[in-house]
């Protein structure tokens, strides 16, 4: 014959494994107790976007793993398209040469400028003076 443990004397009755009721959780079962590590986030790969506090990176990075700019590509084509002749969508992302060309030469006519707007908004590949991936 199983003998049941004894309830201590300090707790109520129902309290506990031996003594569970139906909605009350089983050793063994539901989820598993153990939480994140201590840096927060759990292993793996990061999410595009989030702040990894790499000093490098600190928009994150994109899903090749390019490190995002502090600059916006939809602010650079914006620019680019209303003073593009100007070149201030280039001086923006930092291509002081190309900026310096457009200002000199009215941004192509006006013609440069257009295109170069319109290149900036839509590619996804763009990057600014440093090298990194400019945000969408």
């Amino acid at each position: 014959m199983s003998e049941q443990p004894q309830q201590p004397p300090n707790q109520p009755p129902g309290y506990g494994y031996p003594n569970a009721g139906p909605y009350q959780q089983q050793p063994g079962y539901g989820y598993p107790q153990g939480g994140y590590p201590q840096g927060g986030y759990p292993p793996g790969p990061v999410p595009p976007g989030m702040y990894t506090g790499d000093p490098n990176a600190p928009y994150g990075y994109d899903p090749f793993g390019r490190p995002y700019s502090d600059k916006s590509k939809i602010v650079a084509g914006i620019l680019q398209l209303f003073l593009g002749t100007f070149g201030v969508g280039r001086f923006y992302i930092g291509d002081v040469g190309i900026g310096l060309a457009q200002l000199f030469t009215c941004g192509g006519l006006g013609i440069w400028a257009l295109i170069d707007g319109i290149i900036l908004l839509t590619s996804n590949d763009k990057t600014d003076a440093q090298g990194r991936v400019l945000r969408g």
